[in-house]
C-alpha cells in the first residue's frame, strides 16, 4: 500500500506532459536519425523528475484544501497515508538528483529547467490564486518544457510552433478552470481562492479566444509544412471534443482527458501518425 501511495504522490500519468521535449525534434524531421532518440532520454528522465517535485511539494502546501476536493481528497498526503516528513524528503531527494543530472545536458536546457522549476514555485506558492496568472502559470509549463526540448536536441522552435503550443497551452489550461468550477459548484473558492474571482461566463469566453487563435497559428505553421495542413482539421476536431468533454462535468485535466476520453486518445493518436507519416515518409 506504501509503494502505491508513493507512486501516486509522483503522478507518473503527469509525465505524459513531459513529451513536449520531444515535439522540436520530432516534428523537425530529426527524431528518428541515429542516435537522436537516445539523446532525449535524460532530458525526459531529469524532467520527470523535476516535475514530479513540484507535484510533492504541491501536494505538501494543500493537503489541507485538498481534503475539501471531492476527488484530490483522496491523495496519499490529503488523505493521511504519507507522512508529511517522508515528502519532503522525498521531493527535495528528486529536485536535487534532477537539478545535478540536468548540468550533464546544454546549458541552455539547464536554463529552461530553471524557468520552469522557478515558475512551478512561484504558482504553488502565490499565482495559483491569481485569477489570470494562474491560467499563464500553467500553460507556461508546456512552454518552457518546448523550449528545453529545442535545447536539448539542439533543434531551433519556430515563432509559429511557439505561439501554437502556448495558446493550446492557454486554451486547455482554462478549461481546467472550467472544469473544476463546475465540479466544486458553489464551494469552489474554498478549494482554489481564484475561482471565486471568475466571473459567470470568462473561463468558456477564455477557452473559445484561445481556441480560435489555434487554429490560426497553427493553420499558420502548418502551411509552412506543406503536408501537415491536413491535421487542421483533426485539430480543430479535437478543441471541439475537449470543450464537450469540460462542458459534460469532465475534469478539464489534459492527461485526464487524453487517458480516459478514448476520442480525445484517437485523435492525438491520429494526429502522431499524421504528422509521423508526413514528415519522415
Amino acid at each position: 500500500m506504501k509503494l502505491l501511495a508513493i507512486i501516486r504522490l509522483l503522478r507518473p500519468h503527469q509525465w505524459l506532459k513531459n513529451l513536449m521535449l520531444f515535439f522540436p525534434p520530432f516534428l523537425g524531421g530529426v527524431l528518428f536519425l541515429p542516435g537522436v532518440l537516445y539523446k532525449g532520454l535524460l532530458p525526459f528522465a531529469v524532467f520527470c523528475m523535476a516535475s514530479s517535485a513540484t507535484y510533492v511539494f504541491n501536494d505538501i502546501r494543500d493537503r489541507e484544501q485538498d481534503r475539501l476536493h471531492p476527488r484530490k481528497q483522496h491523495r496519499p498526503l490529503a488523505g493521511g497515508v504519507l507522512p508529511v516528513g517522508f515528502a519532503i524528503l522525498l521531493g527535495s531527494l528528486l529536485l536535487i538528483v534532477s537539478i545535478a543530472l540536468s548540468f550533464r545536458l546544454p546549458v541552455a536546457f539547464w536554463g529552461w529547467l530553471m524557468a520552469y522549476l522557478g515558475l512551478s514555485f512561484a504558482y504553488s506558492t502565490v499565482l495559483k490564486d491569481q485569477p489570470v496568472f494562474d491560467i499563464f502559470s500553467i500553460a507556461f509549463g508546456f512552454v518552457f518544457r518546448l523550449f528545453a526540448g529545442g535545447a536539448a536536441f539542439g533543434v531551433m522552435v519556430s515563432d509559429w510552433l511557439f505561439l501554437s503550443v502556448m495558446l493550446l497551452a492557454i486554451f486547455l489550461s482554462a478549461g481546467k478552470r472550467l472544469g473544476e468550477m463546475r465540479l466544486l459548484g458553489d464551494a469552489s473558492g474554498d478549494h482554489r481562492r481564484s475561482l471565486d474571482a471568475y466571473p459567470a461566463g470568462s473561463l468558456e469566453g477564455f477557452m473559445y479566444l484561445s481556441g480560435a487563435a489555434v487554429l490560426v497559428t497553427y493553420t499558420m505553421y502548418v502551411i509552412t509544412k506543406h503536408k501537415l495542413v491536413f491535421t487542421v482539421p483533426l485539430c480543430c476536431f479535437g478543441l471541439f471534443r475537449y470543450m464537450l468533454v469540460v462542458k459534460r462535468g469532465g475534469s478539464g485535466d489534459p492527461t485526464d482527458t487524453l487517458i480516459k476520453d478514448p476520442v480525445m486518445l484517437l485523435v492525438g493518436l491520429l494526429w502522431v501518425l499524421m504528422v509521423g507519416a508526413a514528415t519522415y515518409l
